[in-house]
This record gives C-alpha cells, sequence and structure tokens, in this order.
C-alpha cells in the first residue's frame, strides 16, 4: 500500500514516516505550504517565533526533506496558501471581528490537512492509498455502526482528538493514525534509536506567534471596558484584542485580578468581573458534525471538552431546533469563548460529534 504522509518537519510526523515505512508500507512524505510570502511579506518575521503559521515554514520544509532524503523516500511540497487564506484565516478574522474566538486548528484540520493537502498532491499527479498524519488520535471502523469512529488517544496530555472532530466519514476512510497508541515518550525515543535530528524539538503550540492585527489588519476602535452592572472601567482599543477568560494584559486596576467575561460586539464593550462571575452552567451548540456515531435525537449525558488540555467533563446534550445543541453542566465551567468548539464523547473517549459555541 502506498501511503502519503503529512509532514511538519516535526517529530510525530517524522516518526509517522518511519514507522509507516518500517511496517513495509510505500511512504511518499509531503509538506503543505501556506506562508504566504507576497501578503505579509512586510512584517518583522525575524522577531516571529516557530508556530503551525509561520514564515519559518522553510525550515520545516527543509527538515521533512531532509528526513525523505534519509528514508530514502519521495517527497513533494504543496501550495495550500490560497485555500488556507480563503478558509482559514478568512474565518479567523470574520470570527476575531466580530467578538468570537474561533479556533482555527480545528477548521485548518477538515479544510487543509486533510483535504487540500491530499487533493493537491493528487491532482500533482501523486499516487497513494491513504493519507497519514502524525496526530494523538485512534481510529477504528464499526462493523455494526459501518462508521468509522475517532477516539482519543493512549497519551492524554497529548491528545488531539478535539481538534478533529469536524473531519467527515470520507475524510476518516482514507486516513492512517499511527501514534495513537503511543505517547509522547515513545515517540521521542524512537525519533532517536532512528537519529533523527527533530528528536527533541520542541512542539509548536501556537497557531500564529506574532500579534494577531498581523493578520486581522484592523485599526484600532476605541470602546469602553465595564464591569456587570455597566459601569465603564476604562477604556480598549478594539475587541479583538481580547478573548473570554483572559487576565493579563487589560490595563485596569482592581482589588482583585480581573477575567473578561464577555465581549459586546454591538456596544463595543469589554465585560470584566471576578473569576467567580465568569462561571457558567450551559452552553448553546450550532454548525453540528457527528462523527462516531449518527445524530443524537435524545436528552444523553456526554463528556464534554470545551478547550484541547480540558479533561472532560459531564453534561447532558438535548438537541433542539435549527442544527443546535444545548449541553447544561454538571458542574459550572469558567471561560467558555463564544466561537470556540465544544467537542461531546462518550465514558470509552470516542469522539460523538461536537459543534460552534454560539451561547453560553
Amino acid at each position: 500500500m502506498r501511503v502519503l504522509v503529512g509532514l511538519s518537519g516535526g517529530v510525530d510526523s517524522s516518526v509517522t514516516a518511519c514507522l509507516l515505512k518500517k511496517a513495509g508500507y510505500e511512504v511518499v512524505g509531503a509538506t503543505m505550504s501556506i506562508w504566504d510570502k507576497e501578503k505579509f511579506k512586510n512584517l518583522p518575521t525575524s522577531s516571529l517565533k516557530d508556530a503551525c503559521f509561520s514564515p519559518h515554514e522553510e525550515q520545516d520544509i527543509e527538515a521533512a526533506r531532509e528526513l525523505c532524503k534519509k528514508l530514502d523516500i519521495e517527497y513533494h511540497v504543496i501550495d495550500c496558501a490560497k485555500q488556507y487564506q480563503e478558509l482559514v484565516l478568512k474565518n479567523f478574522k470574520e470570527e476575531y471581528l466580530a467578538g468570537r474566538t474561533p479556533n482555527p486548528c480545528v477548521m485548518c484540520n477538515s479544510t487543509i490537512k486533510f483535504e487540500a493537502l491530499p487533493r493537491g498532491a493528487k491532482e500533482q499527479g501523486i499516487v497513494f492509498d491513504k493519507f497519514a498524519t502524525g496526530h494523538y488520535a485512534r481510529l477504528s471502523f464499526d462493523e455494526t455502526l459501518k462508521r468509522y469512529r475517532l477516539r482519543s488517544a493512549k497519551d492524554a496530555k497529548k491528545d488531539q482528538s478535539y481538534f478533529l472532530y469536524r473531519l467527515s466519514q470520507e475524510q476518516l476512510s482514507r486516513v492512517l493514525m499511527p501514534l495513537g497508541d503511543y505517547t509522547k515518550d515513545e515517540v521521542r525515543e524512537i525519533a532517536r534509536e532512528y537519529g533523527l535530528k527533530v528528536s527533541d524539538k520542541k512542539d509548536s503550540q501556537d497557531f500564529y506567534s506574532g500579534d494577531i492585527n498581523d493578520i486581522l489588519g484592523a485599526d484600532n476602535v476605541e470602546g469602553n471596558f465595564v464591569n456587570t452592572q455597566g459601569k465603564v472601567l476604562g477604556k480598549h482599543q478594539g475587541i479583538w484584542h481580547y478573548t473570554i477568560g483572559q487576565r493579563r494584559g487589560l490595563g485596569v486596576s482592581a482589588d482583585r485580578p480581573l477575567y473578561v467575561l464577555a465581549i459586546d460586539k454591538q456596544k463595543n464593550e469589554v465585560v470584566l468581573g471576578y473569576e467567580e462571575e465568569g462561571y457558567k452552567k450551559s452552553l448553546t451548540a450550532y454548525d453540528l458534525r457527528w462523527l462516531s456515531v449518527p445524530e443524537i435525537t435524545k436528552e444523553t449525558t456526554v463528556y464534554l471538552k470545551l478547550r484541547s488540555s480540558q479533561m472532560p467533563f459531564e453534561a447532558s446534550l438535548i438537541p433542539e431546533q435549527n442544527d443546535t445543541v444545548k449541553l447544561e453542566f454538571y458542574t459550572p465551567q469558567k471561560a467558555v469563548a463564544l466561537g470556540q468548539s465544544a467537542v461531546f464523547y462518550d465514558a470509552d473517549g470516542y469522539v460523538l460529534g461536537g459543534g460552534i459555541i454560539k451561547s453560553a
């Protein structure tokens, strides 16, 4: 079987290629190029740290190319910059300017990494049977449900299933994820055994390491910081500079730390309050995707994640009209950000589905 491996230049995708070749697959390497040199040519790129969306992707490409030479496999670079601009960055900009907090990694996985990249490879004449990535998640096929099922990884700290809930059954049908049953430490040890330079390379934690206004390109618009009673506490220079749960960089003094509780686009206000004021009891999610199971049509207990690093917590999922669900938390939760993803799991760690947070 011929497998196209999406290579990022990091340790996880590199080890994925090594494991697949050792298992007897015919491996082909490919890296997606998403940085638009022309559009971002005026940025001080030397000051930006390595990130997923970064001017340093050329270094990642060279690292991936060197790996493929070491493994004696084909290597290709697939230009996905236009699709990334239209599908990921456009959504990112629209959501932030509307006072919401998008998750570009969720959007990128479903539209670019698992779609535009393999499609672009085929358009270049690259022949392959499966597409593999270095994501920490487990994939299987359920003969009873006739569905591919995605499950959280063995290494709970590195689990990336949260970012993959929008993948379709068709996308999952052509995917391999070899790292789901490994821990990060085991992956690094395998990299050392293969003598890979990236064995101790730090993980890229951020979508973008610079000022997000580099992407938004928005002029400052002065507005008010207010408390939950509407009292003006100070001035801000644009709602897009803030996210729900943020504590640092507010520039407002108080007797105790203040947090961003809400962002009001219509009033151009950022609502601040104490930590205990930020807890929510429920949320409504829309634009749903059902993954390991068909659509849930009755009230069901699920395990919910509002952030990738969060431990799942229990909630009641209540189907509503117009492709929405209400999720009532068993225990109140803080920093529930509109625009982020709410991902539902079962007790065994299978991703049932997810949606975008509409209200809380």
